[in-house]
């Protein structure tokens, strides 16, 4: 007999006893909310894959929600996108010279761009996470901090390079990011005797944009494992305590 069945029949004989089908239901509902919110209990196949499903889903949507908002990546000192680093003698030339404020602005447009673009990720990984199978979700649960970031960027990098190098071109052109940067490479390739440069602003602002964005995942797949407090439902609990239970933390 189902364990549930057991304890609701249980329930209902003692209860029976004292009489009435208002205390006979109330009886049932508190044995059902006992033993349907524990989160000591093993979960179900179907629960680990929920469970684990449900938890990818609030921290992608978490991190691109925190990206893509107006100085997600601008305003951190860890996201924050910079000069590229084969253009680092562009910026330190022209600084040098006093246009400093023309080389920062190169800088906020970028960073623009990136959150403009970034939301372009939630499909992919929501779309990611619904195509795992269960011995992905078994091996994402029990592995460590890193392993659904991982999980998520083999199955989708491809896929948000070829998303975000047309969004990351339209959202540079929205934001003057390739007017400020041609003006910028035109005034330095004038000065005498230096090396003529002018990087690929659009793979460099897409591959800065999707480094950000799985350091943002990591973070939110860590906090989810590392603290209760993180895991905001009785099936994040209950599955997320079994897996700290069998690796002994």
């Amino acid at each position: 007999m189902n364990i549930k069945i057991a304890y609701i029949a249980l329930a209902s004989s003692v209860i029976l006893s004292c009489g009435t089908v208002n205390e006979i239901m109330k009886g049932v509902e508190d044995v059902l909310n006992e033993t349907g919110t524990t989160t000591n209990s093993i979960p179900s196949n179907l629960e680990i894959g929920n469970g684990l499903k449900e938890a990818l889903v609030k921290g992608a949507t978490n991190g691109v929600s925190s990206l893509s908002a107006a100085g997600g990546y601008l305003n951190s000192p860890q996201f924050k996108i910079p000069f590229p680093k084969d253009a680092k003698k562009i910026e330190t030339t022209l600084r040098d010279l006093g246009l400093g404020s023309e080389v920062d602005k190169v800088i906020v447009s970028l960073n623009r761009a990136a959150e403009d673009a970034v939301s372009e990720a939630k499909p992919l990984f929501v779309n990611a996470i619904k195509q795992m199978t269960f011995a992905d979700v078994k091996n994402i649960l029990m592995g460590d901090n890193m392993a659904a970031t991982n999980y998520l960027k083999s199955k989708t990098s491809a896929q948000l390079q070829a998303a975000f190098k047309p969004k990351i071109q339209a959202s540079l052109n929205k934001v003057n990011a390739t007017k400020n940067w041609t003006d910028l490479v035109t005034r330095y390739n004038k000065i005498p005797l230096v090396t003529k440069l002018n990087p690929d602003l659009n793979s460099f602002v897409t591959e800065q944009a999707i480094k950000g964005l799985f350091t943002k995942i990591a973070q939110e797949e860590s906090a989810i494992r590392a603290n209760p407090v993180q895991r905001t439902t009785g099936l994040l609990k209950k599955v997320f305590g079994y897996a700290d239970a069998q690796s002994g933390n």
